[in-house]
């Protein structure tokens, strides 16, 4: 279960999303229905994966149908996935020695919270940090990256300008070390190993 912490983690990273998306204006094509960041799996702490597992349990309360069908797609990816698992495919802990194979690992696999029919995320509201973030620019190690739908013919100067700007790696490690420690599951998963439990 997260905490209240959590909650302001979100409010802070909705909120600079909102600011990004404010300045790039009609330069993000970010919209619902568009589910072009909603294929291709990726990584996830296990503060995402608890507040994806909250998230579940709050639809199972209020829509038990699409909560079964969330579940039953992540089952589904789970099965598919599991021989090429990099990682322990029984836990879902990703090996960090095996990034390079992760690269190509269920690259055309839809997300399970995907409704694919409506194009619209069964989850949203519990989403983790890197749906939150995708769409305006955004730093990382390898500079700033954009989606690809997005800022098409803007020059650098106006990506940059479009930049989020989020100062909260400190609150977001130390939440996910608390979820870490009272689960006693660490290291990263994906979106299917966290909701097929």
């Amino acid at each position: 279960m997260t905490s209240a912490g959590d909650a302001q983690l979100v409010q802070i990273v909705d909120a600079a999303v909102a600011d990004a998306a404010r300045r790039a204006g009609a330069w993000l094509k970010c919209a619902p229905g568009c589910m072009q960041c909603c294929y291709g799996v990726f990584a996830i702490s296990q503060l995402d994966a608890a507040r994806l597992r909250d998230g579940l349990a709050a639809l199972e309360a209020s829509d038990p149908a699409r909560a079964a069908a969330v579940r039953e797609r992540a089952r589904a990816v789970r099965l598919r996935l599991a021989a090429e698992f990099p990682g322990d495919a029984a836990t879902g802990g990703l090996d960090e020695g095996r990034a390079e194979e992760f690269e190509s690992f269920g690259n055309d696999e839809a997300c399970p919270a995907l409704d694919r029919a409506t194009g619209l995320c069964d989850l949203y509201a519990a989403r983790p940090m890197t749906c939150r973030v995708f769409g305006p620019p955004l730093r990382t190690e390898e500079g700033l990256g954009v989606c690809e739908l997005c800022f098409v013919g803007a020059g650098e100067d106006e990506v940059a300008r479009c930049e989020v700007h989020l100062e909260c790696d400190a609150i977001e490690d130390a939440l996910n070390r608390g979820v870490e420690s009272a689960s006693g599951i660490s290291g990263e998963t994906i979106v299917a190993w966290a909701l097929a439990r």
